[in-house]
């Protein structure tokens, strides 16, 4: 096999993705090759839910010198295999990807594959302690149901606009393709190693999408009919962009993300956010900020605490001496047209 790859998940690519780029080829043949390992462990039967990375933790504490006895063991729960439990073509085709590290004796997938519904979903191995991590957990199980629950109650018409910001690993636009497959989909996110395992998830669920590196709604012209988001909502002392969610003790990416949303709404347009709220003195900031922000535009706000107590022990951090506890919330912010 070649040399093993280390450090960032695409650290020797260039930053494809800048701007417009619906499709950039795939001049290493990197993107065919994980292509090909998900629809090998699709036909493997490979099921796997991923957990919060402190159950991960716990689990790898009861035997901290376990080695991988198979796909699970290799891609759930990112632990070290010898190269003889693979078979070779899986083998082939991780070494194609540059998929592959050393670890100690042995080696080491840099990614772990998710289950979610029918799909399988690349994202980042386990710790996610790089900056690029690209994250997936029970946050994005959640996102998942919230859009489910809503497109089932009111699908979007055939050629809406539905763009997925801070796409990550591309759970929101897979999701809601599946629900409404004849809408035009764009991906956007601040990291290009993102935008990259996006686009290799979407096209591994059969869903076509565009994709745009930004912070931003920007670069992107028109109103939209439904925009999704699941920013970070922690506060982060290591400021890593998938989890620090910024001031607000967390909240203030989701009102940012909300405030470039609801103003390119169409008529009839929707703004889908799961996010969390920090409750001080038994008020949520985050409420009254997309209330008043729902109004400004003349827009109406359906929200809701869908756990009211999560990450309880992100009390300990100082930045929240003042916090009672941490919800997680969906906040729906809807345009009615005139006729409506």
């Amino acid at each position: 096999m070649e040399q093993m790859a280390s450090g960032a998940l695409f650290d020797d690519d260039p930053s494809q993705e800048q701007g417009w780029n619906p499709s950039v080829a795939d001049t290493d043949g990197r993107a065919a090759a994980l292509l090909d390992l998900l629809a090998l462990l699709k036909a493997r039967g490979y099921h796997f839910i991923t957990p919060t990375p402190a159950t991960h933790a716990r689990l790898i504490e009861r035997a901290p010198l376990r080695r991988a006895h198979d796909l699970r063991d290799v891609f759930g729960w990112s632990l070290p295999f010898d190269a003889d439990l693979l078979e070779p073509e899986l083998l082939h085709i991780l070494d194609r990807a540059r998929a592959l590290e050393q670890h100690g004796d042995g080696l080491k997938s840099r990614f772990r594959v998710s289950s979610l519904g029918p799909d399988l979903l690349l994202h980042s191995a386990y710790p996610t302690d790089d900056q690029d991590a690209i994250f997936f957990g029970p946050d994005s199980y959640r996102f998942a149901r919230l859009i489910s629950d809503e497109l089932s109650r009111c699908p979007q018409r055939d050629g809406a606009r539905l763009v997925d910001m801070g796409t990550g690993a591309g759970v929101g636009g897979i999701v809601a393709a599946h629900h409404c497959p004849r809408v035009e989909i764009i991906m956007t996110d601040v990291n290009p190693a993102a935008l990259r395992l996006a686009r290799i998830n979407a096209q591994a669920a059969g869903v076509d999408a565009h994709f745009c590196e930004a912070g931003d709604l920007s670069p992107i012209g028109g109103t939209f009919d439904l925009l999704l988001a699941n920013p970070p909502y922690i506060v982060d002392s290591a400021g890593r962009a998938y989890r620090d969610g910024g001031g607000m003790h967390g909240a203030e990416i989701s009102l940012t993300m909300a405030r470039q949303a609801v103003p390119r709404l169409a008529d009839d347009g929707r703004f889908i956010l799961y996010t969390g709220s920090a409750i001080v003195g038994g008020n949520d900031e985050l409420k009254v900020r997309l209330s008043s922000l729902a109004q400004e535009h003349g827009c109406l706000l359906r929200y809701a605490e869908i756990d009211p107590d999560v990450f309880g022990e992100e009390l300990e951090n100082p930045a929240y001496a003042d916090v009672e506890r941490i919800a997680l919330i969906s906040a729906v912010i809807e345009r009615r047209a005139a006729s409506n």
